[in-house]
């Protein structure tokens, strides 16, 4: 984990370019207390090594089913898809779907120990904060940590999303939903700790996989942060680090992960 020291920071979207009904602003004066934060995401290794301690079984796994990006799906699971969701037609539901078949039935986490864990509902991270004597970020504690110290910028370094022609995260690229221009077609999670780190040290607080917050949106809904591989301009513009949304507790997909975060007490006087 990363040590913070808090302090008050402006939070909220300072470009006027999010989503009026994610009420990322109006920008304001926030004061947090001193925290810990994962450096990244958490691993399918650390989440492994949890299920492996407790046993425990997800919510995807429980319900059977999950929701696997149709570029994604493994050939395998074709005749385990459920349907499409009619208002994301990309996001297939699919039995069998879960942290260790992330794909559907067929697929397995072969080269991606380093990867982000997904499928993962904000009951399912709660379970492993328990475990592991942590607990998820607020949602004021997670933007503070993201912006890496910079005062009201777009991005983690900065406002230009690729600076110098630079790839910064692990977004959309091509014509979204349909094809990926990243070299061999690849969409997808990247490991935790691909590309640079922000001022304060973390990993991938743009793209990569969304992140489940402890703050409640709205009844019967959590906030995520973060955005994901699938985020792009044209669609879902919410790799920005003032972006939000929400998702209901049990609720799961294929760009859904998590980073922990611990309370950290204040230095008291030097003794006498």
């Amino acid at each position: 984990m990363v040590e913070l020291p808090g302090g008050t920071f402006r939070m909220g979207d300072a470009f006027g370019e999010g989503y009026p009904a994610d009420r990322e602003g109006p920008v304001r004066e926030v004061t947090v207390a001193p925290f810990a934060i994962d450096a990244t995401a958490v691993t399918n290794a650390r989440f492994a090594r949890f299920v492996t301690a407790t046993g425990h079984r997800t919510d995807a796994e429980r319900f059977g089913s999950s929701f696997v990006f149709h570029l994604l799906l493994h050939p395998a699971a074709e005749r385990h898809v459920l349907g499409r969701v009619p208002q994301a037609p990309w996001w297939l539901g699919v039995t069998g779907a879960s942290w260790h078949t992330p794909e559907g039935p067929g697929s397995d986490l072969e080269g991606r120990a380093d990867h982000p864990v997904v499928h993962i509902s904000h009951d399912d991270a709660r379970a492993y904060c328990a475990w592991a004597g942590v607990r998820l970020p607020t949602e004021a504690e997670w933007e503070y940590a993201a912006r890496g110290g910079l005062d009201g910028a777009r991005y983690p370094w900065g406002d230009d999303l690729t600076p110098g022609g630079r790839e910064m995260c692990n977004t959309w690229t091509g014509d979204f939903p349909h094809r990926s221009e990243r070299p061999g077609g690849r969409t997808g999670t990247v490991p935790v700790t691909a590309y640079a780190p922000n001022g304060h040290g973390l990993y991938n607080t743009s793209g990569n996989v969304w992140e489940w917050c402890a703050d409640a949106y709205g009844p019967g809904e959590r906030v995520i942060r973060g955005g994901s591989y699938l985020c792009h301009a044209s669609y879902c513009n919410r790799y920005r680090v003032a972006a939000r949304s929400h998702n209901t507790p049990d609720s799961s997909t294929g760009h859904g992960g998590f980073r922990t975060a611990r309370t950290l007490l204040p230095e008291g006087p030097a003794p006498a």
